[in-house]
């Protein structure tokens, strides 16, 4: 239950730092961090299915 939340965080995290470190606005760095979060969310959605699937 953890993996897509902290694939959520991490993703945001990533997209953020990769927006700023190519000097978008605001409106960038948000769209980024969206976009980034929703593919680590979907990242560890799959993660935790593997891992929950491997267990039974």
């Amino acid at each position: 239950m953890i993996y897509p939340l902290s694939g959520l965080l991490l993703g945001a995290i990533i997209g953020g730092f990769g927006a700023r470190r190519r000097q978008g606005k605001a409106l960038d760095l948000a769209q980024w961090a969206a976009v980034g979060a929703m593919i680590g969310g979907v990242l560890g959605l799959f993660a935790l299915v593997l891992i929950e699937r491997s267990y039974s």
